[in-house]
């Protein structure tokens, strides 16, 4: 088992095989999490990667349960939900925040988990040059009210919660603890997330 600690504000990248587990670990409780997944086919240009739209039109519900998959922008199984240990609230509604977003806020020079992506993929000499893909926010609660409105809630992860993912496909996984502080989704302010791998022996192609 190998441990990646993700400080509060950044974002780390792994390289897993296909059925190791991946662990995504809220340390101090309260932090919202980005999760960005790829297809990993040995080269430095990712194209293949998680889609929040694929995976809820596949699973038929806002997030996969316990045991359903995440999908692919070409319809494949890439992670799957095996292990929750939260109060299981997460979200696939919401994009990456963004420069856009920050600067929108009066903040344009605030980190951001879609800068946060491109420099952890640079760090491994990996590269994507599509849009920022719609996250995987572990953590994050945002629930769909009356008329559909969503309420934007603070995270009500406890320390050392986790949600664990098996790796359908050989991938590349991104998270980024999340460094919006201007809108309270983490509680009491950023925190760090913690990434742990076991690998189970995989070959990687």
């Amino acid at each position: 088992m190998s441990r990646t600690e993700v400080p509060p504000g950044a974002a780390k990248a792994v390289r897993v095989a296909a059925g190791d587990l991946i662990r995504v670990i809220d340390v101090d409780g309260g932090q919202v999490g980005d999760v960005f997944a790829f297809r990993d086919s040995g080269g430095a240009e990712l194209t293949e990667h998680h889609s929040a739209a694929h995976t809820r039109a596949g699973v038929d519900r806002l997030f996969p349960a316990v045991g359903e998959a995440f999908l692919t922008d070409l319809r494949r199984p890439i992670l799957t939900l095996v292990e929750d240990t939260s109060p299981g609230e997460h979200d696939m509604l919401i994009p990456a925040c963004d420069p856009a977003r920050y600067k929108a806020l009066g903040v344009p020079d605030h980190r951001s988990c879609a800068a946060n992506l491109r420099e952890a993929l640079a760090a491994e000499g990996l590269s994507f040059t599509g849009p920022t893909p719609q996250p995987i926010n572990v953590f994050m609660r945002i629930p769909v009210g009356e008329g559909g409105r969503l309420n934007w809630l603070t995270a009500n992860s406890r320390p050392g919660d986790a949600v664990t993912l098996r790796a359908e496909l050989d991938c590349v996984v991104v998270v980024s603890a999340c460094p919006q502080d201007l809108v309270r989704i983490s509680d009491a302010g950023l925190s760090p997330l913690a990434i742990e791998t076991v690998h189970n022996g995989g070959t990687r192609s």
